[in-house]
């Protein structure tokens, strides 16, 4: 699925970062970041099939910065934390301007007469709206977890993969669901 893709920025910082240090994680972040917002637009991909890549080349830019102004932040250790909550405020906050991230990625793939519909719309706010809350329960998670006891690696990892699969297995799932349920509709109203 190509708007999975536009994880991978979030994935690599992922892997790269360790509690001790985060800039080596926040700089090939930001470098994937960077590297996929100029081809996905030199291949001519609109802004708004972008979101997740544009707000992780914000965020690792920040926390480039950040972490090399700051290297031994008490902050450090809760970088898993606050990508989530970045994440989160994106999911949110396209939800709030009524933009859910989604439609973008949506709209390369469902016919260009279903785009201004009202369902269309509402498959992709409650994808977006799932999304939205596994950011939040991991962000919420990851910093009780880390303030407890920052070494429990396999819980955080855990909690990141529960919250990024899960809600990558909905999305899969949802638009089919929701066609169904519209042609049974079509069958039941006909």
């Amino acid at each position: 699925m190509r708007g999975l893709l536009g994880f991978l920025p979030w994935i690599v910082y992922a892997v790269v970062a360790t509690g001790d240090e985060w800039r080596w994680g926040a700089i090939t972040g930001l470098v994937v970041a960077v590297g996929l917002v100029v081809f996905d637009r030199r291949s001519g991909r609109a802004w708004d099939e972008m979101v997740i890549e544009a707000s992780a080349a914000v965020f690792f830019a920040c926390l480039t910065v950040f972490s090399l102004a700051a290297p031994h932040s008490p902050l450090t250790p809760y970088g898993p934390a606050l990508v989530n909550v970045w994440l989160a405020a994106t999911a949110w906050g396209s939800l709030a301007i009524r933009r859910p991230f989604t439609l973008g990625i949506a709209r390369t793939m469902a016919p260009k007469e279903v785009w201004e519909t009202p369902r269309f719309y509402r498959v992709n706010a409650v994808i977006t709206t799932v999304w939205a809350v596994a950011f939040t329960v991991a962000a919420g998670s990851l910093t009780l977890v880390l303030a407890l006891d920052p070494r429990v690696t396999a819980l955080v990892i855990a909690i990141k993969v529960l919250t990024f699969c899960l809600p990558a297995a909905f999305t899969a799932r949802y638009p089919k669901i929701a066609r169904r349920r519209l042609a049974e509709q079509g069958r039941t109203s006909a």
